[in-house]
């Protein structure tokens, strides 16, 4: 398989603090590739070594089989979209993704051609004579992403692009860049803390956390199979509760939850955990399935019971959730789909909430800790 990227354990320090602590991945040609994790994790340092814009303590950056780490940010096979994309306003759209052509010396017809080219290519044909001004949101995105693919990159580093902009143009460009990526067949390494792009848009995602990767996985696996405590809470919505195990054979383990009751879960993978160990089961909103206390429980609800009463009812278009207070924690998060069967609940009724073992994954106290 070629690679459009490797890291090789490369590490970052700033004085005794290590940004990038030891990542290492491979990243295959043409694919979409994402780096996920909180304010602070080191995505944001670890997209600039790959840019140039920074030298590691040590490891090493492969390029298309190349190390890159004696070479300038000008002289490597990247571009980079900015958050706040960095256009030129007092250029035209043409002008601006021709300025690259135009550093390197191209004659003027052939810039003329290669950016209506580009235009064509991200559906902008006309917008060439036009001020960035002129330009919506969604169109400067674009604007943004011909002027780096213009100059036929290796790979396009995207530095959370869609930070800036408001939550249906958000839901908009993340189809649209991936409908992009896929057209160009270029390879797009994209930050971002937005669960929902990196989930949406990529083949592959490493979830990045205190300078390392917890997890790297399809969108898929991170979802329902997190190897980490970290991974659990952080990709997607989970329901946590904090416990002891009381019983443990193979994957299997019985927690006695804080408030006393008991629940049946699996351990994560390339997990053991023992009797008596402290310990937090996550479990998925729409895994769990709510009844009025005293109905017949239905086959393949689960066996695992907790009761409480219903706090509040969210709506949310397709989607909707109940939170239900069970003792002094949190509230429990129960989601469904509206074509569902699932009946109508009040507020202050008493409900049951069940769920399968299989589907609550069980991780030691000590490692769950974000």
């Amino acid at each position: 398989m070629n690679f459009d990227l490797e890291c090789r354990d490369l590490v970052k320090t700033y004085g005794s603090f290590r940004a990038v602590d030891g990542i290492s991945v491979q990243i295959p040609q043409g694919s979409f590739f994402s780096m996920l994790g909180p304010s602070g994790c080191g995505k944001t340092t670890a997209l600039r070594l790959v840019a140039g814009f920074g030298e590691p303590t040590s490891g090493d950056i492969l390029i298309k089989g190349e190390s890159v780490l004696r070479t300038p940010p000008n002289k490597r096979p990247v571009n980079m979209v900015f958050q706040h994309l960095a256009l030129f306003p007092m250029m035209s759209v043409a002008e601006n993704i021709g300025y690259g052509l135009r550093r390197r010396g191209m004659a003027r017809e052939d810039i003329a051609r290669r950016v209506a080219d580009i235009l064509a290519r991200v559906d902008l044909p006309s917008a060439g004579e036009k001020r960035i001004d002129q330009l919506s949101g969604g169109q400067k995105q674009r604007i943004a992403i011909a002027r780096c693919m213009v100059l036929d990159p290796a790979v396009l580093l995207l530095d959370e692009p869609l930070g800036a902009l408001d939550l249906k143009l958000r839901e908009h460009m993340k189809v649209e860049l991936k409908q992009l990526q896929h057209q160009f067949g270029t390879t797009f390494i994209y930050i971002t803390h937005d669960q929902s792009e990196a989930l949406v848009m990529s083949d592959q995602v490493a979830v990045m956390n205190h300078g390392r990767f917890e997890q790297v996985g399809s969108p898929q696996e991170l979802y329902f199979n997190p190897k980490t405590a970290f991974v659990a809470g952080f990709v997607g919505d989970s329901n946590r509760w904090a416990g002891k195990v009381v019983s443990a054979g193979g994957q299997a383990v019985t927690v006695e939850r804080a408030d006393g009751g008991a629940l049946n879960a699996v351990v994560g993978p390339n997990h053991t955990i023992a009797k008596g160990e402290a310990v937090e089961v996550f479990v998925r909103p729409e895994e769990i399935a709510i009844e009025p206390v005293g109905a017949t429980p239905l086959p393949g609800n689960g066996t695992n019971e907790i009761r409480g009463e219903v706090e509040s009812f969210l709506f949310n278009g397709a989607m909707s959730r109940v939170l239900v207070k069970c003792g002094a924690g949190a509230p429990v998060s129960v989601a469904f789909a509206h074509d569902s069967g699932i009946g109508n609940f009040t507020v202050g009724q008493p409900v049951s909430l069940r769920f399968a073992p299989g589907k609550s994954r069980c991780f030691s106290q000590t490692a769950s800790r974000a």
